[in-house]
């Protein structure tokens, strides 16, 4: 089962998460039918989002994280809540990119050179946005860099996604260790050690560490405390209800179009690849209940 787990160490000086989200990524994978390079950024996207999405306090806060950038994946998108749901899209599923220099699926070269995008609603007149430079476009560096700059948060961000020879996921998960103002300097000196014995998140999945034993690695001879352990899964909202009020939202003249055109419209769901289909009877009734 997917979940995240949020800890504590160094008497409150680091603040923790760790996910495990092999089925999460396998049921964004069947969903999409995304490619192996198209599932690994995706993956390590929705990874991130379902961990930033449990750092919200509010039931009915939201967190979207947008890549925009240049890329043949045309960028991704992924929406996570506070309580560990959450979805996402590539604008490309089908991308395709040569094996980088180690052999592995080459997530930025397939994501290219754009920006971040991190928006939170958090129930205020305005949601908080952020923006920051994609630096590598391997999705980690890049949310490491924007906890540092659009946060002024030293963090620590893993993320990986290992695929099996059939194209189906195999591992996938991260963490996100971040210092709090008040670290001391021994602290730093000792996580960074830590740190520096970390190859990949894989790896550590593969070796049959769970979340928990993640962070009992990366925050070794810290006094690592869990606090609690939240569900994770790929979750979209949208059912026919929530469809219609978005084709009442295209306006009356739009929809009287539709109705002339005398053919049922179908409309797709970018988060979970659901279609809708509305019969000619059923986008009348739409109308007259836009009246």
């Amino acid at each position: 089962m997917d979940y995240i787990v949020r800890a504590t160490a160094a008497k409150g000086q680091i603040r923790a998460f760790a996910t495990y989200t092999k089925d999460m990524v396998e049921t964004a994978r069947e969903k999409h039918n995304t490619s192996p390079t198209a599932t690994a950024a995706l993956g390590r996207l929705l990874s991130a989002g379902a961990m930033m999405g449990v750092m919200m306090k509010g039931d009915k806060n939201l967190l979207t994280l947008q890549i925009k950038s240049g890329g043949p994946i045309n960028g991704i998108t992924v929406t996570a809540d506070s309580k560990g749901n959450v979805k996402g899209y590539v604008g490309n599923p089908s991308v395709s990119v040569p094996a980088n220099a180690k052999g592995k699926l080459d997530v930025a070269a397939a994501v290219g050179v754009g920006f971040l995008n991190v928006i939170m609603d958090l129930g205020m007149k305005e949601p908080y946005t952020g923006q920051t430079m994609l630096q590598t476009s391997e999705i980690a560096d890049d949310l490491t860099y924007y906890f540092a700059n659009s946060q002024q948060v030293p963090s620590t961000v893993g993320l990986g996604v290992l695929m099996n020879k059939d194209n189906t996921v195999k591992q996938a998960g991260g963490f996100i260790i971040q210092l709090m103002p008040f670290a001391e300097e021994d602290t730093i000196v000792k996580l960074e050690e830590n740190l520096q014995e970390i190859e990949s998140v894989t790896d550590l999945f593969e070796a049959g560490l769970t979340p928990e034993g993640i962070l009992e690695k990366l925050l070794s001879g810290l006094d690592l405390t869990i606090n609690d352990t939240v569900p994770t899964k790929f979750n979209c909202n949208c059912d026919k209800q929530r469809v219609a009020k978005a084709l009442i939202s295209v306006g009356k003249k739009e929809l009287q179009a539709m109705i002339d055109e005398g053919k049922e419209v179908e409309l797709n769901c970018h988060f979970c690849n659901t279609n809708y289909k509305f019969s000619v009877a059923e986008l009348k009734e739409l109308l007259r209940l836009s009246r």
